[in-house]
């Protein structure tokens, strides 16, 4: 079984082999196959409460917020600690680290979307906790958390939840944001999402919400379509930093930003949704700011912006849409969600005008 991380030199980052999880349960389910109303229990699904799992394990009868260890991790604990040296020039090392499932909630048939702020908020206490607890631990150096929603972007498992890799090395992306980050704080003394919510303000056109010490807005050097960030004002370098009135803060913001996405099309709107927090490798991380993105793949309700040329062989985006077209298409959106009795369409309609 391989399961190592081999060294991109080209690159210079570390890429994961995992190949016992091209066999991980997969529902089949899709926005257009699931049935119409979905249940909020589904009795094959390994992560519906009081449900057996690949592993053998038993789900809780949870009734909140379930976090468990992924059954089939791309990092883990007992990853091979003796992988094959590899030839020549290249370099690999063990898969090590943790990989946990937090769902948000028992029901099935519920998103993000659909939780109300204060729900959206235990979540990301929840998250808070976890990064404190796997960040401390010694050989994790970064704790990356991100929901993958939507058949588009291939999700295994409509269930909503996220993932957690907590690993042995700095996601590349991560890596780069810490050294620009640093480089601008060592010059300026303020940290650059600072300058950026700064400068978003001053234009207002892309702000989806601003909400006391929380601010969501699509960049001006958005990549994606509906690409969004969602910020606290105040710098801090992860989630674990902010207060209680900031967490209700943020997840208020988060909830708006959720609704407009899909009341925009009346259906669950697809997105990668990653937490970009600071490494917890014990260096000096100055001037990174936490910020949640939220990167959109459709243009329109059946356009996928595929990644091609540009993007796969030259390594730049080539963006097809303007920030200001699209952040107005999701500010004449309303606050109540679609599925809601006085939202602007029920869930019925909604699927036939999707297609669904």
């Amino acid at each position: 079984m391989a399961w190592e991380t081999r060294w991109h030199p080209l690159r210079e980052e570390w890429v994961i082999v995992a190949a016992h999880r091209n066999d991980r349960p997969w529902t089949g389910e899709s926005v257009r196959g699931r049935p119409d109303p979905i249940p909020a229990y589904v009795a094959d699904c390994p992560l519906c409460p009081g449900n057996v799992r690949v592993s053998g394990e038993k789900n809780d009868a949870y009734t909140g917020i379930f976090v468990f260890d992924n059954d089939m991790p791309c990092v883990g604990p007992h990853a091979p600690q003796c992988p094959p040296v590899p030839p020549g020039i290249y370099r690999n090392r063990p898969a090590s680290g943790i990989a946990r499932v937090v769902c948000y909630t028992p029901r099935h048939d519920l998103t993000l979307a659909d939780l109300d702020a204060s729900r959206i908020a235990d979540l990301l206490t929840c998250w808070q906790a976890q990064y404190r607890e796997l960040g401390d631990r010694p050989e994790v150096n970064h704790v990356l958390f991100f929901e993958n929603k939507g058949e588009v972007v291939g999700v295994s498992n409509a269930h909503p939840h996220c993932q957690i890799y907590a690993t042995n090395f700095v996601f590349k992306t991560i890596e780069n944001e810490a050294a620009v980050v640093r480089r601008y704080w060592d010059e300026r003394r303020r940290t650059l999402l600072e300058d950026i919510i700064a400068t978003e303000r001053e234009d207002g056109r892309r702000i989806l919400s601003d909400r006391g010490s929380a601010i969501a807005f699509l960049p001006y050097f958005a990549r994606y379509a509906y690409e969004t960030f969602v910020v606290p004002k105040l710098p801090h370098p992860s989630l674990a930093d902010l207060s209680p009135d900031e967490v209700h803060d943020l997840a208020a913001v988060l909830k708006e930003v959720l609704v407009r996405f899909d009341n925009l099309w009346k259906m669950p709107f697809p997105y990668v949704m990653a937490l970009h927090q600071a490494p917890t490798d014990g260096r000096d991380h100055d001037g990174f700011h936490f910020h949640i993105e939220f990167h959109p793949p459709l243009r329109k309700p059946n356009l996928l912006k595929y990644l091609a040329g540009p993007e796969i062989g030259g390594g730049s985006f080539l963006s097809d849409t303007s920030p200001e077209e699209k952040a107005a298409e999701l500010l004449a959106q309303p606050l109540i969600h679609y599925k809601q009795p006085n939202g602007t369409a029920d869930h019925a309609s909604a699927r036939a005008e999707t297609g669904g």
